[in-house]
Parts: structure tokens; C-alpha cells; sequence
């Protein structure tokens, strides 16, 4: 079972608040079910909290108040289930196209009892003009300059796009700066979140939209 460490305890308490036990439930799946699947390599256990969980839930901060976000290629609803737990308020599309990661997301959705939750099962460009939502969210699907395209339409020529990267962001922001621009990107940044809570804070690339 994926523990969580002293400093991981205060981070999650800080994020999750009253909702904590419903995290440590979710990752009790991924933990167990979502290995036998194959949606979690068995040793990414020992860092479910601290690379994946923690790391996800924190882009919440940069979401605003009642924001309907689709996550794109939810897998193991990193970071969809992630912001759905720790943000009530929001209201979560997990787009995902493989039937067995759909299969699994809805299992722990009526597991944990989520009301703020919808799967879609779709390619990103599937789903086009059939999802709302002013904030796309995407971990681990592609590189900036093919992310870009598959997310951005989602957002119906208005909103912003949250992509949690690694170190490379600067060099993938430069290599998509054409193809973003295209898209109706007008602002392009790296962003830290977590900064404070987390070790480690999350990079994340947030593009603004707007279609002139």
C-alpha cells in the first residue's frame, strides 16, 4: 500500500482538507486495482502521493471558482480525478478514448461517490463542440506542439489550457509558439504550483485563448 511520509501527511491535509480520506481511498485503487489493470506500473507505488496525487491535485490553485475543466487522456485520472477531489466546486469531463481505463474511472467514480465527475469516452478530437468547458487539463499525453492541437479546440475559442510538464517546458513552449499561435493562443507561460506545499512543485504550462 502507497503510505504517505510525514511531509506528504501535512501537504495532503493542506490540499485536501475534509476530503483527505476520499484521496487516500482513490489511491488505495491505484494502488491495487489500477496495477492489475495496467494504469499504474507496480513501482510507481511507492511515489502514488508524491509524484502523481500530490503533484496533480495542486494545478487546483490555478483553476478558478467553478470552472468546468476536461481532462484529456485521463488514464488513471491524473489530474482529473485528482482536482475533482480536491475541488467540489469544479466540475470535472475526464476524456479518455481506451475502454478499459474508461471502465476503471467509472468504477472509482461511483466507488468515491464523485457528483462532480463525467467520463467521456473519446479521442480529444472527438469530443469537440460536445464538451463545455473554459480550462483544459492534460499530464503525460504528448509533446506542447501535439497537445496543443488536440486540447486547445476543446475549448470552443475561449479559455486556457493547464499542462503539467517536466524541465523541457521552456523548449517545448518555443517548439509550439507557431502552432499555439494559430490555435488562439495569446499568452503563453510556466507556471509553478504547489510552491510552499509540495517538495517539489509541479511545472505547468498555462496557454490563454481567445480567438479574435
Amino acid at each position: 500500500m502507497a503510505d504517505l511520509s510525514a511531509e506528504e501527511a501535512v501537504a495532503a491535509e493542506q490540499i485536501f482538507g475534509a476530503r483527505l480520506a476520499l484521496a487516500k481511498r482513490y489511491v488505495e485503487h491505484l494502488a491495487t486495482s489500477g496495477i492489475e489493470r495496467g494504469l499504474i506500473g507496480p513501482r510507481e507505488v511507492p511515489r502514488l502521493w508524491s509524484r502523481h496525487v500530490l503533484n496533480c491535485a495542486v494545478v487546483a490553485e490555478l483553476i478558478v471558482d467553478g470552472a468546468k475543466v476536461a481532462d484529456v487522456g485521463s488514464g488513471a485520472g491524473l489530474p482529473g480525478l485528482c482536482l475533482a477531489i480536491a475541488r467540489t466546486d469544479l466540475y470535472l469531463t475526464l476524456i479518455e478514448p481506451l475502454e478499459r481505463r474508461v471502465v476503471w474511472l467509472e468504477e472509482v467514480v461511483a466507488d468515491l461517490g464523485l457528483d462532480n465527475v463525467e467520463i467521456v469516452r473519446a479521442r480529444a478530437e472527438q469530443a469537440v463542440d460536445k464538451v463545455e468547458c473554459e480550462v483544459v487539463t492534460a499530464r503525460a499525453v504528448s509533446a506542447l506542439s501535439t497537445l496543443a492541437p488536440l486540447t486547445i479546440p476543446l475549448l470552443g475559442g475561449r479559455g486556457e489550457l493547464l499542462a503539467i510538464k517536466g524541465r523541457t517546458a521552456g523548449e517545448e513552449i518555443a517548439k509550439a509558439a507557431k502552432v499555439i499561435r494559430k490555435l488562439g493562443g495569446v499568452q503563453t507561460e510556466v507556471l509553478t504550483a504547489g510552491a510552499g506545499v509540495l517538495a517539489e512543485p509541479t511545472t505547468v504550462v498555462r496557454v490563454k485563448v481567445q480567438r479574435r
